[in-house]
């Protein structure tokens, strides 16, 4: 004898099995979201180191071929110095953290997310390299934010006629305001590029904010070659 086909009844799911299929679903959502969510902050951070070391590089090359003198001065904005002869395009100024529409005209409509030390600048006059104290600690460019407390913000442009451009000095930017944390790992760090050319990911959290210390707290001692040569 031939069995019988299962009835519709018998083939249906129960709603015990639903439930546990749908709960399924929502761990393993519940698992991979954080994990899709850090990978694509890590890659925006590495992103970041990226173009702080193309900034770094050109700079250099800048420097090389005006005597050791960074760039910006009362008639040229630092961006525009480096830009097109010695950087590949104005992409490499702006943040993958810097959520505004990208732009290659080089004027008040395209994006700038990072700023020189201010202290490099004075007088809207570059200071040459040999003034560095510590290269190695002192930061020659970082993500120059807003202060906006809600999300990570940027308002920097490459306008051509804001002499010596996007500045930073700590958690202080112009244009931009007074930062209330970093870009990434929940606003406790932001990345910096030092005078040495190596760039790293430092601390903005209340507990060691190495990057916003301008004296030293007591367990700083490099804090005064950050941002003064």
């Amino acid at each position: 004898m031939t069995k019988s086909s299962p009835s519709p009844a018998e083939r249906a799911f129960t709603l015990i099995e639903l439930l546990v299929v749908i709960a399924v679903i929502f761990v393993i959502a519940g698992i991979a979201v954080p994990a899709f969510h850090s990978a694509f902050e890590r890659a925006k951070v590495l992103k970041d180191l990226s173009n702080l070391r193309q900034i770094g590089a050109a700079t250099q090359l800048y420097m090389n071929d005006n005597n050791g003198a960074f760039p910006g001065s009362p008639s040229a904005t630092w961006m525009s110095q480096l830009e097109p002869k010695y950087l590949s395009s104005w992409r490499v100024l702006e943040s993958p953290f810097d959520r505004r529409g990208t732009s290659e005209r080089g004027d008040v409509n395209t994006p700038v997310s990072y700023g020189i030390n201010a202290n490099v600048l004075p007088g809207n006059v570059a200071i040459s390299a040999d003034k560095i104290t510590k290269p190695v600690t002192f930061i020659v460019f970082a993500p120059a934010q807003t202060s906006d407390p809600v999300a990570v913000s940027f308002v920097g442009t490459a306008d051509p006629t804001a002499f010596p451009g996007v500045r930073v000095l700590a958690d202080m930017s112009t244009p931009g305001g007074t930062a209330v944390g970093g870009p990434h790992n929940n606003r406790v760090k932001i990345n910096a590029l030092c005078a040495d050319w190596h760039a790293e990911t430092m601390l903005w959290s209340a507990t060691s904010p190495a990057f916003k210390n301008t004296s030293n707290p007591g367990n700083d001692p490099d804090a005064q070659f950050r941002w003064s040569p």
